[in-house]
């Protein structure tokens, strides 16, 4: 679920603790947080970070961009989210054209095709970063004074390729922090991002999946399917508008123009929709019109009905977000190297 800028402002992280305490007591199984580059407003990254210690069991996934952000403050930031959340973090990786963000770090604007290799960069970076530390790094060896084994780390080593379209760039590495508690993060990106020439499909773990309306909305998550394959989980966008406390939902549509699917109307109605599309895709991601009164008729009649005809499972305790997606924590890509090195001494 989308917490709807919840937390935006600086000073209303309150407001933000209210809202994910809500959607994890509802049994949403993830909180999402999207981003915006205006002064002064707390971003996703930052608002996901708050509700990591007070929360128990939803997973947080922030929207960070990659065109306008560095790689590897990313890396490190994502990875230090999944320590405070304890294993429950994600990446919602975003790469759009915005004259606005593009100003605000003295960077000319990115476009077209390019926008699709600075995301297959960057997560790529993040990736590497997240592998640089073996899982036994850290030693804290007090007799010889040593807290890491230094053979335990990797250089990163990545280069921008030669067809990159925006000014190049390396990371060396190793990162600034151990190696995630999950790993390596779920990665999530829009389906428009993904594919031949763009993000590669192993690089993701999920794809984001839109339509313009509700009864296309399957057809294109078996479209996406088709072209990804089955590795990569396929997570539908919705809109939603209910009708609630005596006023119907068409009288609250005006201004809910997201570019996604709009599901407007009662919560029978919509739960229905959300069984059938959990029947073609792995998840669904809920934009509500208002926080506040969407989220207390989704938490009242639309979840545990889903839950009662076995259409949504509980949420998992004590578990992390790879474990939600059905994933396995991977070992590093670099463990091989140092076992080789240490079998050689």
């Amino acid at each position: 679920m989308e917490l709807d800028g919840a937390g935006w402002n600086g000073g209303d992280f309150a407001g933000l603790t209210e809202a994910v305490l809500a959607a994890e007591s509802a049994g949403f199984h993830a909180a999402t947080f999207t981003d915006s580059p205006v002064p002064g407003r707390a971003n996703a990254l930052q608002r996901a970070a708050y509700a990591g210690p007070v929360t128990r069991t939803i997973a947080l996934v922030p929207e960070v961009d990659t065109v306008y952000t560095e790689p590897f403050h990313v890396s490190t930031q994502l990875a230090s989210l999944d320590y405070v959340s304890g294993g429950r973090a994600g990446w919602i990786a975003t790469a759009a054209e915005s004259t606005e963000a593009a100003a605000a770090v003295g960077r000319r604007n990115v476009s077209g095709a390019a926008l699709a290799q600075e995301a297959a960069a960057s997560v790529e970076v993040s990736r590497r970063l997240w592998d640089s530390w073996e899982d036994d790094a850290v030693i804290r060896d007090v007799p010889t004074g040593r807290y890491i084994d230094v053979d335990k780390l990797h250089y990163a080593d990545f280069e921008t390729p030669a067809d990159f379209a925006g000014p190049g760039y390396s990371v060396k590495g190793p990162s600034i922090i151990p190696r995630p508690l999950q790993g390596q993060l779920p990665v999530i990106a829009a389906a428009s991002l993904v594919g031949e020439g763009q993000v590669a499909a192993d690089a993701v773990d999920a794809v984001l999946v839109t339509a313009p309306t509700p009864e296309l909305l399957a057809d294109e998550i078996r479209d996406v399917r088709s072209r990804l394959g089955a590795t990569v989980a396929v997570i539908a966008e919705l809109d939603v508008v209910l009708d609630s406390r005596g006023q119907a939902a068409a009288g609250r549509v005006a201004g809910t123009e997201g570019g996604r699917a709009l599901y407007a109307g009662p919560a029978a109605g919509l739960t229905d929709l959300l069984g059938s599309l959990l029947l073609e895709a792995d998840g669904v991601r809920l934009h509500p019109a208002s926080l506040a009164v969407e989220l207390d008729e989704l938490s009242r009649l639309v979840l545990p009905e889903l839950r009662r005809r076995g259409a949504l499972r509980a949420a998992v305790q004590d578990g992390t977000f790879r474990d939600l997606l059905g994933l396995d924590r991977p070992d590093s890509r670099y463990a091989d190297s140092s076992t080789a090195a240490a079998a050689g001494n």
